[in-house]
């Protein structure tokens, strides 16, 4: 015969699972995952075909022809003052935004003399390219003006070979002394990912064992179920249920976006390329002609390393951690909000008692995004060992090889508060269930945790 806490994971479980949203959201999440990475990139290649006319008012001749024409802007001579296109007004006027270089004639006919007499005008707020674009060129130009002023001979040609771009690669010792192709960045964007689906589904599982009890302590079916259960049977069969929910919504979540995956690699490169495979195109490459693929060997490089560097993430330790702290935190914050819901009698009263789990929860979140330019620091050393924050927080540092001693002791606090506060919790809980039409204060609660 199932136990009764059993059964109520069982009810729990199937109650959610069968629910039209959990299969929506199951199948909409992924699919919107991948489409917040990939959108902005197929968005860049469809920029927009309208050109805007850019009028620069030049009355040194020197500076228009530096201004070339690039795919957002077409620059022309004003033929008239600024003054003059603003009395036209933005309906009859063809020129988008005008650039007025005239105020160095006032000061010594150079740019050099006043850099910060250029002024752009337009009759709504420009993009910021229109910006940078005069921005980049005339200071690239005036840098070489000033240090012409010098009378270095051969200077352009001295530039041109003085100039120096350094791209260094990353490399890492694993255990065995060998070495492995990292990188910060990869490593950077899958810390923030993990930290945001941790504190996403801990959130929104945890705001589920809430509902849930508030919802059945409002109907009064929570007197019907306590005369045959234990209150704290009662209380862990919805929270380990509600969290087998949230273990299957993952798994089925990874599963999907990795086949969403493949299939636009399969469809982008018609195919997957492995390493053995970008070793052999290399090497035809390097015997000469182009690859079959229409690949360079300056893209197969960079390929090379990307798949490299993926390669070198301990993937089994991240993904077992992650699970870890996804159990972990979920049952923390679930016992929180078990107990919230069971001390109060209405929506109004929640949210005051939200209100300090909210913060707490928003403060690891950007504790998390403080972190993961130093994963090392104070900051992230102690908000990963704070069992409030840890299950976030942590999620930035795991791709950076976090010690095994950091890991243990971090989990082993969180679980060891996690049966502290579910010991509290559940105090709280087998009194404020059968609690009707007042709001308890902190006084009545801390009687019902000390009541035996």
């Amino acid at each position: 015969m199932k136990s009764k806490i059993g059964i109520i994971i069982g009810r729990e479980f199937g109650i959610r699972v069968r629910k039209k949203s959990f299969l929506v959201m199951t199948i909409l999440m992924p699919i919107l995952f991948i489409g917040i990475i990939t959108l902005p990139i197929f968005l860049a290649k469809f920029s927009s075909s309208e050109i805007k006319t850019v009028a620069v008012i030049d009355a040194t001749g020197k500076y228009l022809p530096l201004l070339k024409d690039t795919d957002d802007f077409h620059f022309i001579a004003a033929d008239k003052p600024a003054s003059a296109y603003r009395s036209e007004g933005s309906k009859d006027c063809e020129v988008e935004a005008v650039v007025d270089i005239s105020g160095p004639i006032l000061v010594g006919d150079s740019l050099t003399v006043a850099p910060d007499r250029v002024n752009i005008y337009s009759f709504k707020q420009m993009p910021t390219k229109l910006q940078e674009y005069v921005n980049t060129t005339l200071s690239s130009y005036l840098t070489n003006e000033r240090l012409k002023l010098y009378n270095i001979n051969n200077l352009d040609e001295i530039m041109q070979r003085a100039e120096v771009h350094v791209n260094p690669r990353t490399f890492k010792w694993n255990d065995k002394g060998e070495l492995e192709r990292t990188s910060g960045d990869i490593a950077g964007v899958l810390g923030l990912v993990l930290t945001f689906v941790s504190y996403l589904f801990i959130m929104m599982y945890g705001a589920m064992v809430l509902s849930g009890v508030l919802e059945e302590k409002k109907s009064r079916i929570m007197e019907v179920m306590v005369c045959s259960v234990k209150p704290f049977d009662l209380m862990m069969g919805k929270i380990i249920g509600i969290g087998l929910v949230g273990l299957l919504q993952i798994v089925l979540w990874i599963v999907l976006s990795a086949g969403l995956i493949f299939g636009m690699q399969f469809l982008t490169l018609g195919g997957i390329y492995d390493s053995a495979t970008i070793a052999n195109m290399q090497m035809s490459q390097m015997q000469g002609g182009m690859l079959s693929s229409g690949m360079s060997a300056e893209n197969l490089n960079q390929m090379q390393d990307i798949m490299s560097s993926i390669a070198s993430i301990n993937f089994g330790e991240i993904l077992s951690m992650f699970m870890l702290y996804f159990i972990g935190g979920y049952l923390l914050y679930a016992s929180l909000f078990a107990a919230i819901g069971a001390a109060v009698s209405n929506d109004e009263d929640t949210n005051q008692f939200m209100i300090p789990v909210s913060v707490i929860m928003l403060f690891s979140f950007y504790a998390a995004l403080g972190s993961k330019d130093n994963p090392e620091g104070p900051l992230a050393f102690w908000s990963s060992m704070i069992p409030f924050t840890s299950p976030v927080v942590m999620m930035v540092r795991l791709p950076y090889d976090v010690p095994i001693w950091q890991e243990i002791l971090s989990v082993a606090i969180l679980f060891a508060t996690f049966v502290l506060v579910t010991w509290i919790a559940a105090k709280i809980y087998r009194v404020g269930i059968l609690m009707y039409g007042k709001k308890p204060s902190l006084k009545e609660m801390w009687h019902w945790i000390s009541y035996k």
